[in-house]
Protein backbone atom coordinates (compact mmCIF):
# COMPACT_ATOMS: atom_id res chain seq x y z
CA UNK A 1 0.00 0.00 0.00
CA UNK A 2 2.67 2.52 0.70
CA UNK A 3 4.80 2.30 -2.17
CA UNK A 4 1.48 3.15 -4.52
CA UNK A 5 1.44 5.82 -1.95
CA UNK A 6 5.12 6.43 -3.24
CA UNK A 7 3.52 6.84 -6.85
CA UNK A 8 0.82 8.08 -6.89
CA UNK A 9 -0.23 11.99 -5.60
CA UNK A 10 -3.66 13.16 -5.03
CA UNK A 11 -3.61 17.14 -5.19
CA UNK A 12 -1.74 17.88 -1.66
CA UNK A 13 -2.93 14.71 0.17
CA UNK A 14 0.72 13.36 -0.08
CA UNK A 15 3.09 16.22 0.66
CA UNK A 16 5.90 16.54 3.29
CA UNK A 17 4.53 18.75 5.94
CA UNK A 18 4.73 19.77 9.64
CA UNK A 19 1.18 21.70 10.25
CA UNK A 20 0.60 23.38 12.87
CA UNK A 21 -3.19 25.15 13.78
CA UNK A 22 -2.90 28.06 16.48
CA UNK A 23 -6.36 28.34 17.44
CA UNK A 24 -8.26 30.79 19.50
CA UNK A 25 -10.02 29.98 22.48
CA UNK A 26 -10.32 33.17 24.32
CA UNK A 27 -13.99 34.05 26.13
CA UNK A 28 -15.26 35.93 23.13
CA UNK A 29 -15.44 32.49 21.01
CA UNK A 30 -17.95 30.46 22.84
CA UNK A 31 -18.05 26.81 22.96
CA UNK A 32 -20.59 26.66 20.43
CA UNK A 33 -18.64 28.59 18.23
CA UNK A 34 -15.69 26.84 19.46
CA UNK A 35 -16.58 23.58 18.46
CA UNK A 36 -17.29 25.04 14.92
CA UNK A 37 -13.93 26.00 14.80
CA UNK A 38 -12.72 22.54 15.47
CA UNK A 39 -14.84 21.03 12.68
CA UNK A 40 -13.72 23.17 10.51
CA UNK A 41 -9.68 21.80 11.08
CA UNK A 42 -10.84 18.50 10.89
CA UNK A 43 -12.75 19.31 6.89
CA UNK A 44 -9.47 20.89 6.53
CA UNK A 45 -7.59 18.73 7.56
CA UNK A 46 -8.73 15.16 5.88
CA UNK A 47 -7.51 16.07 2.77
CA UNK A 48 -3.77 14.97 3.82
CA UNK A 49 -2.08 12.10 4.24
CA UNK A 50 -1.31 11.88 7.95
CA UNK A 51 1.37 9.77 8.73
CA UNK A 52 5.12 10.21 9.60
CA UNK A 53 6.32 10.05 5.73
CA UNK A 54 3.93 12.76 4.80
CA UNK A 55 2.00 15.49 7.34
CA UNK A 56 2.42 15.12 10.60
CA UNK A 57 -0.51 18.12 12.48
CA UNK A 58 0.03 20.06 15.91
CA UNK A 59 -2.89 21.93 16.87
CA UNK A 60 -2.68 24.75 19.50
CA UNK A 61 -5.25 26.59 21.24
CA UNK A 62 -4.82 29.83 23.26
CA UNK A 63 -6.24 32.20 25.92
CA UNK A 64 -3.87 34.21 28.11
CA UNK A 65 -1.36 31.03 27.41
CA UNK A 66 -0.88 28.76 24.84
CA UNK A 67 -1.72 24.72 25.68
CA UNK A 68 -0.21 21.83 23.45
CA UNK A 69 -3.41 20.17 22.44
CA UNK A 70 -2.09 17.64 19.95
CA UNK A 71 2.21 17.15 19.68
CA UNK A 72 3.50 17.34 16.20
CA UNK A 73 3.32 14.18 14.89
CA UNK A 74 1.51 12.04 17.70
CA UNK A 75 -1.23 10.69 15.58
CA UNK A 76 -0.01 8.86 12.61
CA UNK A 77 -3.76 8.85 10.87
CA UNK A 78 -6.75 10.86 9.84
CA UNK A 79 -9.14 9.03 11.66
CA UNK A 80 -6.99 8.99 14.91
CA UNK A 81 -6.13 13.08 14.62
CA UNK A 82 -9.77 13.40 14.32
CA UNK A 83 -10.78 11.90 17.59
CA UNK A 84 -8.15 14.19 19.06
CA UNK A 85 -9.25 17.27 17.59
CA UNK A 86 -12.72 16.79 18.35
CA UNK A 87 -11.95 15.52 22.56
CA UNK A 88 -10.23 19.20 22.63
CA UNK A 89 -11.97 21.49 25.62
CA UNK A 90 -12.74 25.09 25.49
CA UNK A 91 -9.99 27.04 27.33
CA UNK A 92 -12.33 30.35 27.92
CA UNK A 93 -10.10 33.51 29.01
CA UNK A 94 -8.28 36.66 27.43
CA UNK A 95 -5.89 36.71 23.62
CA UNK A 96 -2.49 36.43 23.62
CA UNK A 97 -2.26 36.08 20.54
CA UNK A 98 1.73 37.03 20.05
CA UNK A 99 2.63 34.41 22.78
CA UNK A 100 0.70 31.34 21.19
CA UNK A 101 3.01 32.21 17.87
CA UNK A 102 6.04 32.27 19.74
CA UNK A 103 5.26 28.83 21.28
CA UNK A 104 4.56 27.23 17.82
CA UNK A 105 7.91 28.70 16.97
CA UNK A 106 10.00 28.01 19.99
CA UNK A 107 8.20 24.25 21.22
CA UNK A 108 6.62 23.05 18.40
CA UNK A 109 7.82 23.13 15.12
CA UNK A 110 11.12 22.52 17.13
CA UNK A 111 9.67 19.52 17.98
CA UNK A 112 9.68 18.03 14.76
CA UNK A 113 12.01 14.63 14.58
CA UNK A 114 12.24 15.00 10.39
CA UNK A 115 14.72 17.68 10.51
CA UNK A 116 15.40 18.43 6.71
CA UNK A 117 13.07 15.80 5.26
CA UNK A 118 10.05 18.15 6.24
CA UNK A 119 9.46 20.50 3.18
CA UNK A 120 7.06 22.29 4.50
CA UNK A 121 6.33 24.32 7.51
CA UNK A 122 3.19 25.93 8.03
CA UNK A 123 1.34 27.52 10.32
CA UNK A 124 -2.22 28.59 10.82
CA UNK A 125 -3.68 31.16 12.89
CA UNK A 126 -6.86 31.00 13.66
CA UNK A 127 -8.23 34.50 15.71
CA UNK A 128 -12.08 36.30 16.58
CA UNK A 129 -10.59 39.42 17.80
CA UNK A 130 -7.56 42.10 18.23
CA UNK A 131 -4.69 40.25 20.48
CA UNK A 132 -3.85 42.08 24.13
CA UNK A 133 0.00 41.18 23.31
CA UNK A 134 2.61 42.65 20.24
CA UNK A 135 1.75 39.60 17.19
CA UNK A 136 4.86 41.37 15.13
CA UNK A 137 7.77 40.28 16.53
CA UNK A 138 6.73 36.28 17.03
CA UNK A 139 5.48 36.60 12.92
CA UNK A 140 8.82 38.01 11.68
CA UNK A 141 10.80 35.03 13.69
CA UNK A 142 8.32 32.52 12.36
CA UNK A 143 9.38 33.81 8.79
CA UNK A 144 12.96 33.79 9.39
CA UNK A 145 12.16 29.91 10.10
CA UNK A 146 11.29 29.63 7.32
CA UNK A 147 6.96 28.72 8.45
CA UNK A 148 4.80 30.01 6.74
CA UNK A 149 2.06 31.78 7.97
CA UNK A 150 -1.93 31.78 7.38
CA UNK A 151 -3.91 34.42 9.29
CA UNK A 152 -7.60 33.10 9.54
CA UNK A 153 -9.84 36.24 10.61
CA UNK A 154 -13.26 35.38 12.06
CA UNK A 155 -15.71 38.18 12.73
CA UNK A 156 -16.21 42.16 13.06
CA UNK A 157 -13.91 42.51 15.79
CA UNK A 158 -10.69 41.16 14.09
CA UNK A 159 -8.06 43.99 12.96
CA UNK A 160 -6.66 43.45 9.47
CA UNK A 161 -3.96 45.25 9.75
CA UNK A 162 -3.10 42.69 12.87
CA UNK A 163 -3.46 40.20 10.29
CA UNK A 164 -1.60 41.16 7.92
CA UNK A 165 1.60 41.80 10.32
CA UNK A 166 1.06 38.14 11.17
CA UNK A 167 0.62 36.19 7.72
CA UNK A 168 3.31 36.13 4.78
CA UNK A 169 3.03 38.12 2.19
CA UNK A 170 1.46 38.80 -0.17
CA UNK A 171 -2.07 39.31 2.19
CA UNK A 172 -3.93 38.49 -0.69
CA UNK A 173 -2.68 34.86 -0.45
CA UNK A 174 -2.03 34.63 3.30
CA UNK A 175 -5.28 36.37 4.60
CA UNK A 176 -8.36 35.23 4.81
CA UNK A 177 -11.57 36.16 6.53
CA UNK A 178 -15.33 34.98 7.78
CA UNK A 179 -17.94 36.83 8.50
CA UNK A 180 -18.57 34.30 11.92
CA UNK A 181 -18.16 30.90 13.02
CA UNK A 182 -21.32 30.09 11.39
CA UNK A 183 -20.25 31.05 8.02
CA UNK A 184 -16.43 29.77 7.77
CA UNK A 185 -17.04 26.64 6.75
CA UNK A 186 -17.29 28.67 3.20
CA UNK A 187 -13.41 29.64 3.09
CA UNK A 188 -12.67 25.99 3.37
CA UNK A 189 -12.55 25.42 -0.22
CA UNK A 190 -10.15 29.03 -0.33
CA UNK A 191 -7.83 27.32 2.52
CA UNK A 192 -7.88 23.89 1.37
CA UNK A 193 -6.45 25.30 -2.23
CA UNK A 194 -4.06 27.42 -0.20
CA UNK A 195 -2.62 24.71 2.03
CA UNK A 196 -2.58 22.38 -1.10
CA UNK A 197 -0.62 25.56 -3.57
CA UNK A 198 1.76 26.02 -0.34
CA UNK A 199 2.59 22.58 -0.15
CA UNK A 200 2.54 20.67 -4.12
CA UNK A 201 3.89 24.68 -5.85
CA UNK A 202 7.41 25.58 -4.45
CA UNK A 203 8.08 27.19 -7.14
CA UNK A 204 7.52 31.59 -8.17
CA UNK A 205 6.96 33.00 -11.42
CA UNK A 206 7.74 36.48 -11.59
CA UNK A 207 4.34 37.97 -13.18
CA UNK A 208 4.47 41.73 -13.47
CA UNK A 209 4.77 43.11 -9.79
CA UNK A 210 4.27 39.63 -8.19
CA UNK A 211 5.28 36.71 -8.10
CA UNK A 212 2.52 33.77 -8.94
CA UNK A 213 3.08 29.92 -7.39
CA UNK A 214 3.44 27.71 -10.36
CA UNK A 215 5.26 25.85 -13.21
CA UNK A 216 7.24 27.55 -15.69
CA UNK A 217 6.94 24.72 -18.47
CA UNK A 218 9.09 26.10 -20.51
CA UNK A 219 11.44 25.88 -18.11
CA UNK A 220 10.50 22.59 -16.49
CA UNK A 221 9.91 20.95 -19.98
CA UNK A 222 13.74 21.83 -21.13
CA UNK A 223 11.86 23.86 -24.42
CA UNK A 224 14.40 26.88 -24.38
CA UNK A 225 17.36 23.89 -24.79
CA UNK A 226 15.27 21.66 -27.15
CA UNK A 227 13.75 24.06 -29.70
CA UNK A 228 14.58 26.43 -32.43
CA UNK A 229 14.60 29.61 -31.14
CA UNK A 230 11.66 31.81 -33.70
CA UNK A 231 10.42 35.77 -33.12
CA UNK A 232 7.46 35.91 -31.39
CA UNK A 233 4.11 37.45 -31.34
CA UNK A 234 5.88 40.96 -30.51
CA UNK A 235 8.99 42.07 -31.12
CA UNK A 236 9.96 41.83 -27.68
CA UNK A 237 8.58 38.39 -27.20
CA UNK A 238 10.44 35.09 -27.97
CA UNK A 239 9.12 31.44 -29.13
CA UNK A 240 10.56 28.23 -29.85
CA UNK A 241 9.35 26.22 -33.09
CA UNK A 242 9.23 22.69 -31.89
CA UNK A 243 9.74 20.59 -35.05
CA UNK A 244 8.34 16.91 -35.39
CA UNK A 245 11.83 15.60 -34.32
CA UNK A 246 12.08 17.60 -31.13
CA UNK A 247 11.16 15.52 -28.21
CA UNK A 248 9.64 17.38 -25.72
CA UNK A 249 9.37 14.63 -22.55
CA UNK A 250 10.62 14.37 -19.10
CA UNK A 251 9.85 12.33 -16.09
CA UNK A 252 6.79 13.41 -14.14
CA UNK A 253 8.24 13.48 -10.89
CA UNK A 254 10.81 16.00 -12.31
CA UNK A 255 8.15 18.33 -13.30
CA UNK A 256 5.19 18.35 -11.10
CA UNK A 257 7.73 16.05 -7.97
CA UNK A 258 4.08 16.40 -5.46
CA UNK A 259 1.23 16.19 -8.38
CA UNK A 260 -0.88 19.26 -9.08
CA UNK A 261 -3.02 21.24 -6.88
CA UNK A 262 -7.05 20.57 -6.69
CA UNK A 263 -7.18 23.72 -8.75
CA UNK A 264 -5.05 25.37 -11.09
CA UNK A 265 -4.82 27.51 -14.41
CA UNK A 266 -2.92 26.04 -17.90
CA UNK A 267 -1.64 28.88 -20.06
CA UNK A 268 -0.57 28.54 -23.47
CA UNK A 269 0.37 31.39 -25.91
CA UNK A 270 1.00 29.22 -29.39
CA UNK A 271 0.89 29.67 -33.55
CA UNK A 272 -0.28 26.40 -35.08
CA UNK A 273 0.50 26.99 -38.89
CA UNK A 274 0.31 24.18 -41.32
CA UNK A 275 -0.41 21.06 -40.83
CA UNK A 276 -0.49 21.34 -37.19
CA UNK A 277 -3.55 23.73 -37.71
CA UNK A 278 -5.53 20.88 -39.19
CA UNK A 279 -4.74 17.43 -36.87
CA UNK A 280 -5.33 16.59 -33.55
CA UNK A 281 -2.66 16.65 -30.85
CA UNK A 282 -1.78 16.81 -27.42
CA UNK A 283 -0.16 20.14 -26.45
CA UNK A 284 0.55 19.16 -23.23
CA UNK A 285 -0.42 15.92 -21.04
CA UNK A 286 0.29 13.70 -18.34
CA UNK A 287 0.77 10.46 -18.79
CA UNK A 288 1.13 7.16 -16.09
CA UNK A 289 3.61 4.21 -16.38
CA UNK A 290 1.22 2.10 -18.68
CA UNK A 291 1.02 5.50 -20.91
CA UNK A 292 -2.88 6.07 -19.48
CA UNK A 293 -3.52 10.19 -19.64
CA UNK A 294 -3.57 11.19 -16.08
CA UNK A 295 -4.68 15.10 -17.42
CA UNK A 296 -4.00 17.01 -21.33
CA UNK A 297 -5.14 19.49 -23.48
CA UNK A 298 -5.95 18.43 -26.90
CA UNK A 299 -6.14 20.61 -30.16
CA UNK A 300 -7.98 19.63 -33.16
CA UNK A 301 -7.55 21.54 -36.16
CA UNK A 302 -9.84 19.40 -37.71
CA UNK A 303 -13.00 19.14 -35.37
CA UNK A 304 -12.03 22.81 -34.45
CA UNK A 305 -12.26 22.01 -30.57
CA UNK A 306 -10.32 22.19 -27.65
CA UNK A 307 -10.37 19.17 -25.59
CA UNK A 308 -9.29 18.60 -21.29
CA UNK A 309 -8.71 14.94 -20.07
CA UNK A 310 -8.75 14.08 -16.79
CA UNK A 311 -8.99 10.89 -14.61
CA UNK A 312 -12.38 9.70 -12.75
CA UNK A 313 -13.56 8.08 -10.11
CA UNK A 314 -15.85 5.86 -12.08
CA UNK A 315 -14.35 5.43 -15.41
CA UNK A 316 -10.55 5.47 -17.15
CA UNK A 317 -11.17 9.16 -17.87
CA UNK A 318 -13.05 12.16 -18.51
CA UNK A 319 -12.80 14.39 -21.33
CA UNK A 320 -14.63 17.88 -21.75
CA UNK A 321 -15.04 19.31 -25.30
CA UNK A 322 -15.03 22.93 -25.83
CA UNK A 323 -16.23 23.66 -29.10
CA UNK A 324 -18.87 26.79 -29.43
CA UNK A 325 -18.38 27.82 -33.03
CA UNK A 326 -15.88 30.33 -34.55
CA UNK A 327 -14.54 31.14 -30.98
CA UNK A 328 -12.32 28.23 -30.66
CA UNK A 329 -11.98 27.55 -34.49
CA UNK A 330 -10.14 31.30 -34.92
CA UNK A 331 -7.17 29.28 -32.49
CA UNK A 332 -6.49 27.58 -36.14
CA UNK A 333 -6.19 30.73 -38.63
CA UNK A 334 -2.67 30.67 -38.53
CA UNK A 335 -1.97 33.04 -35.89
CA UNK A 336 -1.14 33.75 -32.29
CA UNK A 337 -3.69 33.24 -29.88
CA UNK A 338 -3.70 32.32 -26.07
CA UNK A 339 -5.69 29.51 -24.53
CA UNK A 340 -6.14 28.82 -21.05
CA UNK A 341 -8.12 26.08 -19.01
CA UNK A 342 -9.20 26.93 -15.60
CA UNK A 343 -9.88 24.00 -14.07
CA UNK A 344 -11.69 23.63 -10.71
CA UNK A 345 -12.74 20.86 -8.55
CA UNK A 346 -16.34 20.39 -10.11
CA UNK A 347 -15.43 22.23 -13.44
CA UNK A 348 -13.74 23.39 -15.73
CA UNK A 349 -13.66 26.78 -18.19
CA UNK A 350 -12.09 27.17 -21.27
CA UNK A 351 -10.59 30.86 -22.93
CA UNK A 352 -8.64 32.13 -25.99
CA UNK A 353 -7.55 35.35 -26.49
CA UNK A 354 -8.58 36.60 -22.68
CA UNK A 355 -12.87 35.29 -24.27
CA UNK A 356 -14.46 32.89 -22.15
CA UNK A 357 -15.50 29.95 -24.75
CA UNK A 358 -17.36 27.53 -22.41
CA UNK A 359 -17.88 26.34 -18.63
CA UNK A 360 -18.33 22.73 -18.75
CA UNK A 361 -18.80 20.28 -15.37
CA UNK A 362 -16.29 17.40 -14.11
CA UNK A 363 -16.99 14.35 -12.38
CA UNK A 364 -15.27 13.34 -9.14
CA UNK A 365 -11.23 12.64 -10.45
CA UNK A 366 -8.87 10.13 -9.09
CA UNK A 367 -5.31 10.43 -8.14
CA UNK A 368 -2.61 11.44 -10.36
CA UNK A 369 0.63 9.26 -10.82
CA UNK A 370 4.00 10.45 -10.66
CA UNK A 371 6.04 7.77 -12.42
CA UNK A 372 4.88 8.40 -16.02
CA UNK A 373 6.19 11.29 -18.11
CA UNK A 374 4.85 14.70 -18.62
CA UNK A 375 5.04 15.52 -22.45
CA UNK A 376 4.59 18.68 -24.75
CA UNK A 377 3.64 18.60 -28.59
CA UNK A 378 2.79 14.97 -28.97
CA UNK A 379 0.45 13.20 -31.57
CA UNK A 380 -0.56 9.55 -31.27
CA UNK A 381 3.24 8.59 -30.04
CA UNK A 382 4.77 11.12 -32.19
CA UNK A 383 5.40 14.92 -32.33
CA UNK A 384 4.16 17.50 -34.36
CA UNK A 385 5.42 20.84 -35.00
CA UNK A 386 4.15 23.64 -33.32
CA UNK A 387 5.31 27.27 -32.17
CA UNK A 388 5.17 28.11 -28.43
CA UNK A 389 6.17 31.25 -27.07
CA UNK A 390 4.51 30.39 -23.37
CA UNK A 391 3.46 27.28 -21.26
CA UNK A 392 2.78 27.90 -17.90
CA UNK A 393 0.57 26.15 -14.63
CA UNK A 394 -0.75 28.55 -12.54
CA UNK A 395 -2.03 26.82 -9.21
CA UNK A 396 -3.96 29.92 -7.97
CA UNK A 397 -7.28 29.88 -9.98
CA UNK A 398 -7.29 33.58 -9.84
CA UNK A 399 -4.55 33.95 -11.86
CA UNK A 400 -6.89 33.34 -14.81
CA UNK A 401 -8.45 36.73 -14.20
CA UNK A 402 -5.08 38.14 -13.99
CA UNK A 403 -3.46 36.72 -16.96
CA UNK A 404 -4.19 38.89 -19.85
CA UNK A 405 -3.25 38.09 -23.45
CA UNK A 406 -1.87 41.52 -24.21
CA UNK A 407 1.09 40.22 -25.84
CA UNK A 408 -1.03 38.66 -28.60
CA UNK A 409 -0.13 40.61 -31.44
CA UNK A 410 -3.98 40.10 -33.29
CA UNK A 411 -5.71 41.34 -29.58
CA UNK A 412 -3.59 43.98 -30.29
CA UNK A 413 -4.33 45.00 -33.98
CA UNK A 414 -8.02 45.04 -33.25
CA UNK A 415 -7.78 47.79 -29.73
CA UNK A 416 -5.56 49.72 -32.70
CA UNK A 417 -7.99 49.00 -35.61
CA UNK A 418 -11.30 50.06 -32.76
CA UNK A 419 -9.15 53.30 -31.63
CA UNK A 420 -7.87 54.43 -35.19
CA UNK A 421 -11.51 55.83 -36.17
CA UNK A 422 -12.25 58.14 -32.78
CA UNK A 423 -8.41 58.91 -32.21
CA UNK A 424 -5.94 59.13 -34.73
CA UNK A 425 -3.64 62.08 -34.69
CA UNK A 426 -0.48 61.51 -36.56
CA UNK A 427 2.84 59.96 -35.11
CA UNK A 428 2.23 61.66 -31.63
CA UNK A 429 -1.22 59.52 -31.06
CA UNK A 430 1.17 56.37 -32.87
CA UNK A 431 3.88 57.03 -30.12
CA UNK A 432 1.26 57.10 -27.14
CA UNK A 433 -0.22 53.84 -28.13
CA UNK A 434 3.41 52.25 -28.48
CA UNK A 435 3.86 53.66 -24.81
CA UNK A 436 0.79 51.59 -23.59
CA UNK A 437 1.80 48.54 -25.09
CA UNK A 438 4.91 48.87 -23.83
CA UNK A 439 3.41 49.22 -20.33
CA UNK A 440 1.02 46.43 -21.02
CA UNK A 441 3.98 44.10 -21.95
CA UNK A 442 5.05 44.45 -18.55
CA UNK A 443 1.92 43.15 -16.94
Amino acid sequence: YRAMLLWSVWSCSTAVNDLVYIIDGSWSVGVSDFDTAKQWLINITSQFDISSHYTQVAVIQYSDTPRLEIPLGKHQGVAELIKAIRSISYLGGNTQTGRAIKFAVDHVFASSQRGNLVKNRIAVVVTDGKSQDDVVDASMEARAQSITVFAVGVGTEITTSELISIANKPSSTYVLYAEDYTTIDRIRDSMEQKLCEESVCPTRIPVASRDEKGFELMVGMNIQTKAKKIPGSLVSETAYALAASTDITENTREIFPEGLPPSYVFVSTLRLKGISSKLSFDLWRVLSKDKAIQAAVTLSGKDKTVTFTTTSTTEKEQKAVFKTGFQVGTLYDGKWHQIKVLVRHRQVTGFLDDQRIQELMLKPVEPIYINGETQVSKRRGTDITVEIQKLRLYCDPHQSERETACEIYSVVRSLLSLSLPFHFKGFKWLNQTFKLLRLLRTR
